[in-house]
């Protein structure tokens, strides 16, 4: 990997001069937002307009190093004297950019409205300021460091101040609990990191990623260093079953945090993976493509799954990105695997595939979760059983939502079709690899990917239908207000960029070139051979699709319906106009919101044939007066297969350990005297 000669602040070249002005706004964010417990508006009037503001900024930084493809760097008077701080801007990290400053903009315009509900609360709106800004500018740092040192102090300022954004309502014993579990996991994980590059450093002699990347590493050692950058950077990520903490996290955190934990920092952390494994490594081996597919496969089944039994609106939808990270990394394991088997070219499209897939999932899971905080804003509800007729008071909420639900379900001509047909093109690709088991193995996981297709639609629609249509099931909801116009805006902005990256994947794909140019030194050829109209990722011959004109048949079969509909409900010869009424309902009572579909009636025929997956509690409730009511209590079965286990195990050692502090002087003067004999034959 050639750098260019870096360069001492603050003599920062463009565009990484806008990447750092960037870091520079969200630390200002933060800043500002310190006197906002004494002033709230200056959270909502200052600071979190700054914020959009850095994300516009980063958005610049990232097409401009897209746009130019070369790699830029720095060196800060910053670090300990002999290893400075050091940053990188190439096409990998203006990717990410890209990434995250989009949805920090949408975030920043969502926020002003959203954060006015919270000034009534307990919660602290300085800490929420401050560490908004502290978790938008580590994660800026995270993807423009290039040394492990800065690395890790990026990674865990993003970690830190994300907890503190998990316990904003303190108060409640719920996100106590998912706040500390988060952090638990999140240090757990950048051990794992620390040692993968420990691992790298010691072979390359520095901590630099300029030197990482020269390391000769044997295939024990390199396999070695993929372990522990998968475990550190999959817990991150939220794969099964180091996903205990995402379900707990995301409805604990305000929406528009949620919308940045759920949409960003999980690609922050598929950043890091990508970097390490791609990047600094080397050589890959077919084995960890292997391990990725498997598991990649697994957690995008078994996250739909728990998607589709969920009721609570956040958590079901940090439950789908579990299902879209297992995504990305099965895209990843291809990558791997057809990079090992000397397959160059479509390495590149897998690869292209999943980090489409990242950016889509981004987009349309951002525009979930600040229209999952908008039914909140309005209704302070959050259990679809307790929703119905969003609709008719929020129809522009509704609208933007319906957008992201149809980009989520993977349906043309939106965004999320365009990255999982990239991802399926390269799956049936896999007759060119030579191990028949291999060419077994890709097929069950392009299958497994058709399920969790199936399965994510179905729980969409479940989540539109009960949620935004039908009758009211409850006061706040039947109360409901439009959502104030920030928070329109912002859910129009993403719905927009669901339906243009997705009517338009070839200029995703130019974009990506760059990417796979710099890690695997080719590009996808054949991909926009045809021009921007047609998206042809193997050959013309094998597969093509157009969005464009998938719209244009779409309002075609539109417009001609509207007007079939018309011309039957008023025909050419009528003298009047037909008379609109209720139609004849055979002398039944009144329709109730209690006689519609609930949420857990939506799915109960697939709960059941996927009953093993669950530990399910089903009760009958009866209340006072004589109505009943069916609890379903869905349970994740990773608790008592992994966690709860360590839990007891780490107790019993505790108890164990617990018995050497007996208050005796004597005993504690003899562990010191055994303990000083240890150390003298150590040194000895």
């Amino acid at each position: 990997m050639s750098d260019p000669m870096p360069v001492l602040m603050p003599a920062l070249p463009a565009p990484l001069g806008l990447a750092g002005l960037a870091v520079l706004l969200a630390l200002l964010s933060g800043l500002g937002a310190l006197p906002a417990g004494r002033w709230p508006w200056l959270l909502r009037g200052f600071s979190l307009p700054l914020l959009g503001l850095a994300g516009l900024v980063a958005l610049g930084a990232g097409l401009g190093a897209l746009g130019t493809g070369q790699a830029e760097t720095a060196t800060l008077p910053l670090g300990l004297p002999w290893l400075p701080w050091q940053l990188r801007l190439d096409a990998l990290s203006g990717w990410f950019l890209l990434i995250i400053g989009l949805v920090t903009a949408a975030v920043g315009l969502y926020g002003p409205a959203y954060v006015r509900s919270l000034e009534r609360g307990q919660g602290s709106l300085a800490t929420l300021g401050v560490c908004s800004g502290l978790f938008v500018a580590g994660m800026l740092l995270v993807v423009l460091a290039a040394d492990a040192f800065l690395f890790m102090i990026a990674w865990e300022l993003m970690s830190l101040s994300s907890y503190f954004l998990v316990a904003f309502q303190h108060e409640q014993a719920a996100s106590r609990r998912a706040a500390f579990l988060y952090l638990l996991m999140a240090h757990i994980g950048g051990l794992a990191i620390l040692l993968g590059f420990g691992v790298l450093s010691a072979f390359g002699g520095g901590f630099a990623f300029t030197a990482m990347g020269g390391a000769d590493l044997s295939p024990t050692w390199a396999t070695i260093a993929f372990g522990l950058a998968f475990v550190g950077f999959g817990m991150k990520a939220g794969l099964v079953p180091l996903h205990a903490w995402l379900p707990e996290s995301h409805p604990a955190a305000p929406s528009h945090i949620s919308a940045l934990m759920s949409a960003v920092m999980l690609k922050v952390a598929v950043y890091g993976f990508v970097r390490v494994v791609f990047d600094l490594i080397g050589t890959p081996h077919w084995p960890w493509g292997v391990v990725l597919i498997i598991i990649g496969g697994g957690a995008a089944v078994l996250g739909a799954l728990y998607a589709l039994v969920q009721t609570d609106l956040k958590r079901l939808l940090a439950y789908s990105s579990v299902e879209n990270l297992g995504v990305i990394f099965l895209g990843l394991g291809l990558a791997l695997l057809f990079l090992s088997a000397d397959l160059p070219v479509l390495g590149a499209l897998a690869l292209v595939a999943a980090l489409y897939h990242a950016l889509n999932h981004a987009l349309f899971k951002g525009l979930l979760f600040l229209g999952t905080g908008a039914i909140l804003h309005s209704t302070h509800e959050r259990d679809l059983e307790q929703m119905g007729g969003l609709l008719r008071r929020m129809p522009w909420t509704g609208l933007f939502f319906l957008i992201g639900v149809l980009s989520i379900a993977g349906l043309p001509p939106f965004n999320g079709f365009a990255s999982e047909w990239l991802l399926f093109q390269a799956a049936l690709q896999s007759w060119q690899l030579e191990s028949g088991v291999l060419r077994s193995l890709v097929p069950i996981a392009a299958a497994a990917l058709a399920l969790t297709a199936a399965l994510v639609a179905v729980t969409f629609v479940k989540v539109f239908g009960i949620a935004f249509l039908g009758q009211a099931r409850s006061r706040h909801v039947r109360r409901a207000r439009r959502a104030p116009l920030g928070m329109r805006a912002a859910l129009g902005l993403l719905a927009v960029l669901c339906i243009a990256f997705g009517v338009l994947p070839s200029v995703v794909l130019g974009l990506l070139d760059q990417v796979t140019l710099l890690l695997l030194g080719v590009r996808l050829p054949q991909a926009t051979a045809h021009g921007w109209l047609w998206l042809t990722p193997v050959s013309p011959d094998t597969a093509s699709y157009s969005a464009p004109l998938v719209v244009l048949l779409l309002l075609g079969i539109a417009g001609l319906t509207l007007v079939l509909f018309k011309s039957l409900l008023n025909p050419p010869g009528a003298r009047q106009r037909q008379r609109r009424c209720d139609p004849w309902d055979c002398g039944f009572a009144a329709p109730t919101p209690a006689m519609q579909a609930s949420a857990g009636g939506f799915v109960q025929p697939l709960r059941r044939v996927f009953a093993p997956t669950f530990m399910l509690t089903e009760l009958l409730l009866i209340r006072d007066d004589g109505s009943h009511r069916w609890l379903v209590r869905v349970a994740d079965r990773a608790w008592g297969w992994l966690y709860l286990p360590v839990v007891r195990l780490l107790e019993q050692v505790a108890r164990r350990v617990v018995r050497l502090q007996s208050g005796n002087v004597r005993v504690y003067l003899g562990w010191t005297l055994a303990t000083l004999v240890v150390l003298l034959w150590i040194i000895t």
